[in-house]
């Protein structure tokens, strides 16, 4: 069965039993077609492995094919967050934003604001724990006390301010309980996954200009960091008296020389048959998350807490589904050599509760900007109202000076390791 588009009430049924998820399947290809090379993310090697990409068997249509990662949980996460922050920042969206303003801090004002949708943690980071309201400490605000005592049978707080948490899941590890803290999880998961992989071979080699050869002299870092390096050991940065190489101590470090031509077997990209982006929202996941007091802090009864959940719910729904919208309009550049288009337009499917076949919509940008909008105003019209203002906070000074003075350390080139 098919519909033009996914109606509130469609939506409010839906979430309130009738469907058990949402789901929007879609196949892609490379830019450069089914033949072009593409680049996955790479990993760390285990003792075994024999590539650096993520690559498994899956059953697919009855039968095993070898399978590569090309875009995880977590990072397709980011890119949906991503994708409702510009909704958010061009007024198409609107829904509870917690942001962090680093531009009134001299030395910091190219951070712009870190929000609870580009945070790593969300609400929960600790770049926000460690910020200030009002001059008052996030966590010891109304809003950070709503935010730290939330949990799933008790989720008001964290809907209030921070919806988008208990779309993509947060963990409060750091926050006073610790360990203990509030997790919610992940009700939105989206992965792309390109299909028949084929691992490549990636060549590397570079003439220099210049015939600077390669053991032409020992390079040092310099005592003064603006110079970049030097060949004069008497000028060189002194660690414990010996002087202080530049890793290799050679001219290929500092990009000059030679690179004699190289074969990588171990991330030398893939070709596919094709890729697939599957995203699911689980309405199921979304019935666990309970509602026992209203928006100022009053206990339900039972009847209205009832219609108030099922808003609640909605409305966490309509954001989720606006952020598979939005985020398929930024289109699939993945990283450098993986640009992928997609080779169908978005569908969902509506999959019931009772089995039996899918009911299919489509849903446009604007349409998924008015579905949220909508579930909103119901939400709010049974006590749940989102904080819709910005909640802006400054970074405390000893965040700023941390910050400050990691980036000091990178100027004198000290770098992140530990030389002692």
């Amino acid at each position: 069965m098919t519909q033009d588009t996914i109606s509130i009430d469609a939506l409010e049924n839906a979430v309130a039993g009738g469907a058990v998820a949402i789901r929007a399947v879609t196949q892609l290809e490379p830019a450069g077609g089914p033949s072009d090379k593409i680049f996955p993310p790479t990993y760390t090697q285990d003792g075994h492995a024999t590539t650096k990409y993520a690559t498994e068997e899956r059953l697919v249509g009855g039968s095993k094919i070898m399978t590569v990662l090309l875009d995880s949980v977590a990072s397709q996460a980011n890119r949906l967050e991503e994708a409702l922050l510009e909704g958010w920042r061009r007024q198409e969206l609107s829904f509870p934003v917690v942001e962090v303003d680093f531009t009134g801090i001299e030395g910091l004002e190219d951070l712009g604001a870190v929000t609870s949708l580009d945070a790593p943690h969300r609400i929960a980071d600790a770049i926000l724990r460690d910020s200030l309201l009002d001059g008052v400490p996030f966590r010891h605000t109304p809003i950070g006390t709503a935010f730290t005592e939330s949990r799933p049978t008790h989720s008001t707080g964290m809907f209030q301010y921070c919806p988008t948490a208990l779309v993509f899941g947060v963990w409060d590890s750091t926050g006073p309980k610790g360990g203990l803290g509030a997790k919610f999880q992940r009700c939105l998961v989206s992965e792309i996954v390109g299909m028949d992989a084929v691992l490549g071979v990636k060549t590397a080699s570079r003439l220099d200009p210049l015939g600077i050869q390669k053991h032409a002299g020992t390079i040092y870092e310099p005592a003064d960091p603006a110079e970049g390096w030097t060949l004069d050991e008497s000028e060189a940065r002194k660690k414990k008296v010996a002087a202080v190489k530049l890793k290799k101590g050679t001219p290929a470090e500092i990009n000059h020389s030679n690179i004699p031509p190289s074969l990588d077997h171990e991330a030398g990209g893939v070709t596919i048959s094709h890729a697939v982006q599957t995203s699911v929202l689980s309405l199921a996941g979304l019935r666990k998350l309970r509602f026992v007091q209203d928006s100022a802090g009053e206990q339900f009864s039972s009847a209205d807490q009832r219609s108030a959940e099922r808003a609640a719910r909605t409305a966490l729904a309509a954001l989720a589904l606006a952020a598979v919208v939005f985020q398929r309009e930024n289109g699939f550049d993945l990283r450098s050599r993986s640009l992928l288009v997609a080779k169908e337009p978005l569908r969902f499917e509506i999959l019931p509760s009772a089995g039996g076949d899918a009911q299919e919509a489509n849903l446009d940008r604007q349409e998924a900007a008015e579905l949220l909008a909508e579930a909103g105003r119901r939400a709010a019209a049974v006590g749940l109202g989102w904080h819709v203002e910005a909640v802006k906070l400054v970074p405390a000074p000893k965040l700023a000076d941390l910050v400050l003075k990691s980036r000091e350390l990178v100027q004198a080139g000290e770098g992140a390791e530990d030389e002692g």
